[in-house]
Order: structure tokens, then C-alpha cells, then sequence
């Protein structure tokens, strides 16, 4: 059996950027996507702590060392810019792989920078 379980976390990150006119996504700062273990067109579920939204999208890389979170697409009208989100991904897994699997969750700063 498979089950759903947390594979990866970016605990409140600032919206730095929305991009309503855009095909789709969310662009985050590689930096984070690295740290978080995510990769480009990963699907993500995005929380927004400021307003109780939550969505699906999926990951498009942005700029390097920037600090870069943008809404891309219809989900720019779900959060504004400065609000706080969450980014989380799932992987599925064994049932017995589950009660070992560890997810990577990262805290970055208020300017969305890694904590070093």
C-alpha cells in the first residue's frame, strides 16, 4: 500500500512578486528549492497564512540568491504581495517506508533568505 506523506517544506516565505498574466505556477528562488529538495515542475500545495487560501501549482526556477516567491497565473489573485505562505510537497511511499521517511523542512529568514 502507498500513502501520501510530507516530502518537502518552505515554512513561511514572503510573496515577493505576482504575475497575473503569466501561464501558470509559482517561481521560487532555486536556493530554496534546492534546500527544500523540490525541482522544477514539481507539483506544490501552497497555504497562505495571511488569508486561509490554499492551491496546487507546480515549480518554475527563478532567480538565483534573490529571495524570489511569485504567484504566477490565476493564483495571483489567491495572496498579496508581502503575505506569508507556506510551500509543502508529498510524495507517495510504502506504508512501512512512511513510518521511517523524513521530509526536508526549511525556515528561511524574513527576507527569504536561508538561515545559515
Amino acid at each position: 500500500m502507498q500513502i501520501q506523506v510530507l516530502k518537502s517544506k518552505i515554512h513561511r516565505v514572503k510573496i515577493t512578486q505576482s504575475e497575473l498574466h503569466y501561464v501558470g505556477s509559482i517561481t521560487i528562488d532555486p536556493d530554496l528549492m534546492e534546500a527544500a529538495n523540490l525541482i522544477e515542475n514539481e507539483k506544490v500545495e501552497i497555504l497562505n497564512i495571511n488569508n486561509g487560501e490554499r492551491l496546487e501549482t507546480y515549480v518554475i526556477k527563478g532567480n538565483r540568491g534573490t529571495g524570489q516567491i511569485c504567484l504566477n497565473g490565476p493564483a495571483a489573485r489567491k495572496a498579496q504581495i508581502g503575505d506569508l505562505i507556506i510551500i509543502i510537497s508529498y510524495a507517495s511511499v510504502d506504508f512501512e517506508e512512511a513510518k521511517k521517511f523524513k521530509p526536508v523542512i526549511i525556515f528561511p529568514d524574513s527576507e527569504n533568505r536561508l538561515i545559515k
